[in-house]
């Protein structure tokens, strides 16, 4: 009987460890995608400074030099090939600056006081995350949750502690206790 409970039990659970490239990620430089909103600034040439945003496909719309692939790039990448586009019969010598103005919203699913999409913050913990999102439910399980994340293209989930930081597009989903 115990046994045949305890096959039981682990046959529901699908534990799966956060892969090594999870924790990885959270200490790379910040790559960007859709629906990050990016400040970017070319010194002394307002008509170009502003807000925007990067569609669906990964791009940003920029004046002049028109679609600028977005999708996974570092700032200091998306830096030089604006600057680049722009010494191409532009502008002689353009300083662009990038800074995200707001990052794209993360999710959060399962046994929480309110489930639905929210702000990231840079340093946002799992833990901060279902804070934001009204507490844990009195049937969560509040050891660990399961992560779903964007790295290099793919989408992994694992299952991470409640103090592990969490990136921008997250999707955090908080599992429903056995007992």
């Amino acid at each position: 009987m115990a046994l045949s409970l305890c096959l039981a039990v682990s046959g529901c659970s699908s534990y799966q460890p956060a892969p090594k490239a999870f924790h990885e990620a959270t200490i790379q430089p910040y790559r960007v995608d859709s629906g990050d909103r990016l400040r970017i600034s070319v010194f002394e040439q307002a008509g170009l400074t502003g807000t925007y945003t990067v569609d669906q496909a990964g791009y940003v719309a920029f004046p002049l030099i028109g679609a600028v692939p977005s999708r996974g790039h570092t700032l200091p990448e998306m830096e030089s090939m604006i600057a680049g586009k722009l010494r191409e019969g532009y502008l002689r010598d353009p300083d662009v600056t990038i800074e995200v103005d707001r990052y794209r919203s993360v999710f959060i699913m399962g046994e929480v006081g309110q489930a639905g999409q929210y702000s990231y913050v840079p340093g946002m913990t799992v833990q901060n995350a279902i804070a934001v999102a009204g507490g844990y439910s009195p049937r969560a399980n509040q050891a660990n949750v399961d992560v779903t994340r964007k790295i290099n293209g793919r989408i992994l989930t694992g299952r991470v502690s409640i103090s592990d930081p969490i990136m921008a597009g997250d999707t955090i989903y908080v599992r429903e206790r056995l007992f």
